[in-house]
This record gives C-alpha cells, structure tokens and sequence, in this order.
C-alpha cells in the first residue's frame, strides 16, 4: 500500500466517494472530514500528506479552513471545487492553497495533481535534511551560491529580475504562485497595472530557459491566475 495520507475534505457523498475510491485503487489511504471544523482538528491529529479540500462546506468557507491550517503545516492543499471564476482561483491561492481543481474533473487529473504535491512534499523535506545550494530540475540549473543559471549545460544571462521570477518559481516547484503573490515577492507590490510587465518577463525568462519555448517544460501558465515550475 502507498504510505501517502490523504484528507479529503467533502461534503457531498457523491464527490467524496468518487475521490476515496480513486485513491483507494491506487493504494493511498485517505480519511474523509465532511465539515470545516472536523478538517481542521483531522488536518492535525491524521497528519496528511496532502489536503484535497471542497471550498463550499456546511459549517464554514473553504478559503478559512486554508488559513487556519496554513497557521501549523505546509501540507499541500489541492482545492476542488465547482467555483471557476479566476476570483475564487486567486484567492484560494493566495490563501495557502498549492493546486485549484474546477468540477467537474477527471480522476486522471485529480491523480496527477495528487503526485505533483506528494513530490513537492519530498521535495521539501529534501531541503530540510541537506542544504540546497544548488537546484536542478531536468536540464535547468540554479547555482544559488554563485547567482549563475544553466540550461542543458549552457550558462545563460537573466536579468536581475528574470533571476529572481527564476528562483521564487524554483523554490517553489509545484505550487501554483498567483500574479499578486509573485508581484509582491518580486516588485514588492502587487498592483494590477504591473501584471502585463510580470507577462513580458515571463516570455523573456522561457526563451532563455525552455528547449522549445512555445512549447514549455519548465514554467506552466495558469491563465488569470499565475504560474508554476513544473519538477520536470
């Protein structure tokens, strides 16, 4: 059996039932909190490897259970819900969620989603045995220590600001950032009028980057929301 635990967070039996066999077939093991508040106790006595979280719950709003468990844990949070307005989007994210999942979805999707946290959560527990002053991800290299970048071997020349989008994507490799949470990391404010800025250094970043920049590997778009490194 996979050792990895899964909350889900799910009120309507139908959903959840759909989600716990899903996982169950591919040997996770998983527990199911159909309010708000039981959540919030789980998230902390089950100890999950990744929260997969309905946002319209009886007792209280998805985006609160987010900021109060991002209070104690880094867990990953994979929000699914039938809410698709980038408005929803954003501010789950910016919240604390990793992943947002519109329903209707397809199991294959929600699994996929599912491996991408679970390597995120190696990934960082990685970082916490051993200081990382190197990041590779694929042909992609960062040499934190030296503020050098290579691709397929090849040093490359980024901007100061190119370097910086580069490292708060890699240093946070398969979680989705938002247009205000990178805007604030990098241009220490997060006003609307500079997002067509971030999207010019963003196509910039791929060309020296990405092997086929319309094509990208590394940098995923996330449209009206934001972007992610993908752990190629």
């Amino acid at each position: 059996m996979n050792k990895a635990k899964i909350l889900i967070v799910e009120d309507d039996a139908a959903i959840s039932n759909l989600i716990s066999t899903t996982l169950e077939t591919q040997g996770y093991q998983y527990h199911v909190s159909r309010t708000g508040s039981a959540a919030i106790l789980e998230s902390a006595s089950y100890n999950p490897d990744v929260i997969i979280l309905d946002l319209g719950l009886p007792d209280m709003d998805g985006i609160e259970i987010i900021k109060k468990v991002r209070g104690w844990t880094n867990t990953p949070v994979i929000v699914v819900s039938a809410r698709s307005e980038d408005s929803d989007k954003v501010g789950a994210l910016d919240a604390g969620a990793d992943d947002y999942l519109t329903k209707p979805f397809s199991v294959e999707e929600l699994l996929a989603r599912v491996r991408v946290a679970l390597r995120r959560v190696r990934y960082d527990s990685s970082k916490l045995r051993e200081e990382v002053s190197v990041y590779t991800n694929g042909g992609l290299k960062i040499d934190y220590a030296a503020g050098c970048v290579y691709a397929e071997g090849r040093e490359i020349h980024l901007t100061p600001i190119e370097y910086k989008l580069l490292c708060l994507l890699a240093k946070n490799t398969g979680k989705v950032l938002t247009h205000n949470y990178i805007l604030k990391e990098v241009w220490g404010t997060a006003l609307a009028s500079d997002t067509p800025s971030l999207r010019v250094f963003m196509a910039t970043l791929r060309k020296k980057i990405e092997p086929v920049p319309s094509e990208p590997r590394y940098i995923q778009t996330h449209i009206g929301v934001g972007y992610r490194m993908l752990r190629v």
